[in-house]
């Protein structure tokens, strides 16, 4: 029972992992550009530059807004993640016991304890 909750939640945060990927691109692309932007604004000298990139900024940052649900992507992108883990969690627990020193660090402990 518990595979199949873990296979329901994986499949809806797929969905809408794929659904939410034009805004993904489109939040990404607004960021970049709104980084330039912002360089560019503080480069530039001339108070006639500076109100030219503040309008381009302001118009890209509304771009971006525009594009929030893309957040939704992301917290649905975790998700997977996370359902991929608990899905594949005994091989994360393996290796932390197979790591060699990881055990030397819990026989030291011990020794220095008694």
């Amino acid at each position: 029972m518990k595979k199949f909750g873990l296979l329901l939640a994986g499949g809806i945060a797929a969905f809408i992992l794929l659904s939410t990927i034009g805004p993904m691109v489109g939040l990404a692309i607004s960021l970049v550009l709104l980084y330039f932007i912002f360089r560019q604004f503080l480069k530039t000298k001339s108070l006639g530059g500076k109100i030219g990139w503040g309008i381009i900024g302001f118009i890209v940052l509304m771009a971006s807004i525009h594009n929030l649900p893309a957040i939704i992507g992301l917290a649905a992108a975790y998700v997977l993640f996370l359902v991929y883990k608990k899905w594949n969690g005994s091989k994360f627990d393996k290796r932390k016991e197979e790591d060699p020193f990881m055990n030397f660090e819990k026989q030291w402990n011990e020794i220095k304890h008694y």
